[in-house]
């Protein structure tokens, strides 16, 4: 069946909230060129990300070029190889680099895309479109932050902040696959499924201050690394480290960014500058600091599908909806309450045709 020339799209047209900012397009265009080392895809499903509504609310129009398709991550089939290794037919699963995004204008809410191979995994059959959707992004963020910023080995233990929300879900499978101890943050009602995922120990954030309850309860030996899949503002974790975290061990943190717009998150942001910045020869947490950035890498991709196949990484999802209830599905992703991935569907197969979630 030939491509056609037109297709349905969330396009991000102004600054803003989700609602304000994406106006449903039936008319959008579908590139007509492919440059070298991409892949046209024909998208199933697409999962949603906190970065991609961040960037509506904060990024102005210049910064951001828009108009542009929303989001990042995404499950298809290859309709164009374009002489990659792929072949046409072939199921995938990839994303959208945020410097790809603004530079193509390309993304993952829509019927087709334009997506360089380096982004691109094949997916595994035992996983299906809408699980595969939600694999790259967290996936990645998991596993690049655990063993290239944190540099972490077999028999290690790592402390993983936030271990109910999609990356820290990730982290957990990812981290156990590789022979790590896991410690696990997260509220009460989702300490079942942490451990289900695989964590060692929990830790109930709501009880007490994270910081105060490790200074406390010091673990022995000291964690090995620190990774915020939360993204918190308040640097306390950090700051208050030596007492729980090993020498030459390093604190990674998603995005430190205020999650909402207050005095006292705007307030926690800049101690957070302070801290990250301050050197230790005038009293800076002598622990190293890092945020982590997304990064293309061919055989990190491989490696985080190979994981899949081999049934020790499972997407989860939290909630399933229409493509034309895209705005339902980010006020879902608003509430910080989703456990695992929003996923929209864009033309998933009858035999994945789980059931929608429009609540």
């Amino acid at each position: 069946m030939p491509t056609p020339t037109t297709q349905k799209a969330w396009i991000v047209e102004r600054m803003g909230r989700p609602s304000k900012a994406l106006k449903f397009h039936s008319d959008w265009p579908v590139p007509s060129e492919i440059p070298k080392d991409h892949v046209l895809v024909k998208i199933q499903a697409a999962a949603l990300n906190p970065i991609g509504y961040k960037l509506m609310q904060v990024a102005p129009n210049f910064l951001a070029k828009r108009p542009l398709i929303a989001e990042h991550d995404f499950s298809g089939v290859v309709v164009k190889e374009n002489g990659t290794e792929f072949e046409v037919g072939d199921p995938v699963f990839g994303f959208f680099h945020v410097s790809v995004a603004l530079k193509t204008r390309q993304g993952a809410l829509a019927e087709y895309a334009v997506v360089p191979a380096i982004s691109v995994a094949k997916r595994p059959s035992n996983i299906d479109a809408i699980k595969a959707s939600g694999l790259a992004v967290v996936g990645l963020t998991a596993y690049q932050s655990m063993f290239h910023d944190a540099r972490l080995e077999a028999g290690q233990t790592v402390f993983i902040n936030g271990g109910s929300t999609s990356v820290g879900l990730f982290a957990i499978q990812i981290a156990k696959a590789h022979g790590l101890n896991v410690v696990v943050s997260a509220s009460g009602k989702n300490e079942e499924l942490v451990r289900k995922m695989g964590a060692d120990e929990f830790i109930d954030y709501t009880k007490e201050p994270l910081h105060r309850y490790l200074t406390s309860h010091p673990p022995s030996p000291k964690f090995h690394a620190i990774i915020d899949a939360y993204g918190l503002s308040d640097p306390s974790l950090y700051t208050h480290s030596p007492a729980y975290l090993a020498p030459g061990g390093a604190f990674v943190t998603t995005t430190p960014a205020p999650h909402n717009v207050s005095l006292t998150e705007l307030g926690n942001l800049f101690r957070t500058i302070a801290a990250m910045t301050w050197p230790t020869w005038l009293g800076g947490t002598p622990r190293e600091f890092k945020v982590y950035g997304l990064v293309q890498n061919k055989a990190d991709i491989n490696a985080l599908r190979d994981l899949v196949a081999e049934g020790k990484v499972v997407g989860v999802v939290d909630s399933i909806y229409e493509m034309d209830d895209a705005l339902k599905a980010y006020e879902r992703l608003l509430t910080s309450r989703a456990t695992g991935k929003v996923v929209i569907k864009i033309d998933v197969p009858p035999e994945t045709n789980d059931v929608v979630d429009s609540s």
